[in-house]
């Protein structure tokens, strides 16, 4: 005999995994609100048709109605024995036409032979026809008071609403992993062989739920490992890869081992590449609950992306090897990421070592650069004359180098970001020097490079400060050039120097902090909000 024979549930207690139903039932048993149908509803396998038994047999008991049969009775003896004369079974599957369901009709007419009801549980009802069911409504709603309808189903959607209504609907629920694991430990151990839980638990997952189904898989299992159930006879029958392999796949891609990946994806072409996905996934989810700290969330989360969009290619492919080892190559290239903290502390990082290679002390406001104004560049006896202040000395060798360093590392970025602009960039913008925060450079950039340039100007800044310091602004020394010659598009863009501003005798510059703080919006601003403290912050 079968496991799922053998140990089939007789008392309600012994029903696996759906206390709220036994107990709803046995508590109308015991106090007497009995209905006149009942429909069971829930996944193959969860006891709809055993516990359907169970109740019958507790209706026709000659000491009941009780939720506790003697089991010693003659009813209770011909129920378990699935012979008693008035608990009458109907497979609505095979008879499912009308005159199925007038016979059926005709017997309620009959008092029961033995018990105190006639019960009839029909399996698979949502099999009858539109016309079986319209015929079996009246009786239903109104039946004899000593007969008893028990419905059972796998899809309670496909009955119409006018059979719902007429009956007590108890939904069976898929029963829990922990519970089906308990229950085959315990067969088990009454039926004196070996097993590894890891093997039970597995046989479990392949159930999906049902316990029938799990106890068919145990049988075999039993069989396949003559008398003993481990983890390699099971996975080896169910066709399954070793969790043991899961493990190891997923720490040659935590080790960025391409070359053993490739191999491995080889070794398991034998295997479904769909079986495989679904175990991985199943590992990420029990590390996960595990608490693991071999993954980060974001790892988590990346992984399984990833599964699940391979799971998605193997519909519009065939070849599953292929899918399998780009799945493992992908797996690999999610773990090259850094978290938050990380770039955080690689941004502080670079901006100690920026403004480690300026001078301590900053300029005020109040000293500010002045920009340079867009008229010619002042030759002779009264440029000579011009004094020299402190912020514009020339700066010392080593300041000069590191800021002719900064600049190199400057150029490269643009030519990383856009060669073309790097390129005009690096004709056309000579370094001068880097002091006080202050980047001093020539510019003159010929007729191909000044769109490129000025269309650029927001990149530039943005590397510039990048490299040299978030507050570091630019200063625009004027090569010897005539006097009709108008100033580079990237200083148009910044300072304003064009032909039409120098006509107009205007000179754009950037704006202070304390023009900011002192424009009649933000003042506004202030006010609505009740502002106590403005915080000005670069844009970069």
């Amino acid at each position: 005999m079968t496991l799922a024979l053998k140990y089939r549930p007789k008392r309600f207690e012994d029903v696996i995994g759906q206390e709220a139903v036994t107990r709803t039932l046995a508590r109308a048993l015991d106090t007497g609100q009995l209905g006149h149908a009942y429909l069971f509803s829930g996944l193959r396998g969860s006891g709809k048709t055993s516990t359907a038994r169970i109740f019958s047999k507790a209706l026709l008991c000659q000491e009941g109605p009780t939720s506790d049969p003697c089991e010693k009775c003659e009813h209770c003896i011909a129920a378990n024995e699935n012979r008693h004369i008035d608990i009458i079974e109907m497979d609505a599957a095979s008879n499912r036409k009308i005159d199925d369901i007038r016979e059926l009709i005709e017997h309620t007419k009959y008092k029961p032979a033995q018990g105190r009801y006639k019960i009839f549980i029909i399996d698979e009802v949502h099999m009858l026809t539109k016309e079986a069911f319209n015929a079996l409504l009246k009786t239903l709603e109104e039946p004899p008071e000593f007969v008893k309808f028990i419905l059972a189903t796998t899809d309670p959607l496909k009955l119409p609403a006018t059979i719902l209504s007429r009956t007590q609907h108890f939904r069976f629920k898929k029963i829990a992993q922990s519970d089906i694991i308990h229950h085959l430990e315990r067969i088990l151990a009454q039926e004196g062989i070996e097993y590894e839980s890891e093997a039970l638990k597995i046989i479990a997952r392949s159930g999906g739920g049902s316990l029938r189904d799990t106890l068919t898989i145990l049988d075999q299992a039993i069989t396949f490992g003559e008398g003993r159930v481990d983890v390699k006879s099971v996975t080896k029958m169910l066709g399954l890869i070793d969790p043991a392999e899961i493990a190891a796949i997923f720490s040659l891609i935590l080790q960025k081992n391409k070359d053993a990946l490739i191999t491995r994806a080889k070794e398991l072409r034998d295997y479904q590449t769909e079986m495989i996905l679904d175990e991985m996934i199943l590992y990420l989810k029990e590390e996960l609950f595990a608490k693991s700290p071999t993954f980060s969330l974001m790892l988590y989360e990346r992984f399984f992306k990833i599964l699940s969009d391979a799971k998605n290619l193997l519909f519009y492919t065939s070849d599953d090897e292929f899918v399998l080892l780009l799945t493992f190559l992908k797996l690999l290239e999610a773990t090259k990421i850094k978290d938050i903290e990380e770039l955080i502390g690689e941004m502080e990082s670079q901006g100690l070592a920026a403004s480690a290679s300026q001078p301590v002390a900053q300029p005020s406001p109040s000293q500010a650069v002045q920009e340079p104004t867009p008229t010619a560049t002042p030759t002779g006896p009264a440029q000579a004359a011009a004094p020299t202040s402190p912020a514009t000395a020339s700066p010392t060798p080593s300041a000069s180098a590191s800021g002719e360093e900064s600049f190199a590392k400057l150029i490269d970025k643009l030519y990383e970001r856009n060669y073309e602009l790097g390129e005009c960039f690096e004709k056309s913008v000579k370094f001068v020097s880097f002091e006080n925060g202050v980047l001093t450079w020539q510019s003159a950039p010929k007729n191909e490079c000044k769109e490129k340039l000025k269309n650029s100007y927001p990149t530039i800044k943005h590397l510039v400060r990048e490299i040299f310091g978030v507050n570091t602004k630019i200063k625009k020394v004027d090569p010897p050039k005539d006097v009709n010659e108008c100033s580079s598009m990237v200083e148009e863009a910044e300072f304003g120097g064009s032909c039409i501003q120098q006509k107009a005798g205007l000179a754009a510059k950037e704006i202070e902090a304390e023009d900011l703080l002192n424009d009649p919006m933000v003042q506004k601003a202030k006010e609505l909000f009740k502002a106590k403290r403005v915080v000005i912050k670069p844009k970069v």
